[in-house]
């Protein structure tokens, strides 16, 4: 392996095999030029559990102030081991997710108001690059090229959600590349550890 890799090997997760991090740590080499379905994994498919970084149909997604609620599709934020069902809460678990829309819709909804798209805009989506956003590859399940707003957080009641019907219809699990991806994208959105003010 690469001095590279060994120095990358701390900031890798601990529980995959020398091979996998192997492979995850190529993948990353090859980072942001292999932003495709590499970023998805069919392994867990017969789980009936809902994995932080699953694409889900149908959670209840407010947009405030508007007072309206409305079912879409949606990205969970909240870690596997919260939301697992066998992990008993004194007040019970709540799912936390943002909603997907279609890389279209987005082109639309900027034109709605009145702007042109900037030069670049799109391919730093796709390069994920725009940290309040995390580009999703087309699959046969998304239909098309969508992202996740994660900006736009929600929550539901877990007991109101039947893990086992949303287990079965999700639309995308990541890989260990794509959640990878995905957790240093969460990170950088949700926290600056150097944010540049002082606090004392």
């Amino acid at each position: 392996m690469s001095e590279l890799f060994e120095e990358l090997k701390i900031y890798l997760p601990k529980y995959l095999s020398a091979g996998a991090q192997g492979k995850l740590f190529k993948e990353l080499e090859q980072f942001p030029e292999n932003i495709d379905a590499r970023l998805y994994t069919n392994r867990l498919a017969n789980e009936q559990s809902v994995f932080q970084g699953d694409g889900l149909c149908n959670l209840w997604v407010s947009n405030l102030p508007d007072p309206s609620v409305k079912q879409m599709r949606a990205m969970v934020l909240s870690n596997t081991c919260d939301v697992a069902q066998e992990n008993k809460r004194m007040m019970g678990p709540r799912l936390l997710y943002c909603p997907i829309i279609s890389l279209a819709k987005y082109e639309g909804l900027i034109r709605e108001q009145g702007q042109s798209v900037p030069e670049n805009h799109i391919e730093d989506i796709c390069k994920q690059r725009i940290s309040s956003m995390f580009f999703l590859p087309k699959t046969d399940a998304l239909g098309e090229a969508g992202i996740a707003l994660l900006d736009r957080i929600n929550n539901c009641d877990l007991q109101a959600i039947n893990v086992e019907d949303a287990a079965k219809t999700r639309l995308f699990t990541l890989s260990d590349y794509g959640f990878y991806l995905f957790l240093f994208k969460l990170s950088v959105h949700l926290t600056r550890i150097r944010e540049g003010i002082e606090r004392n």
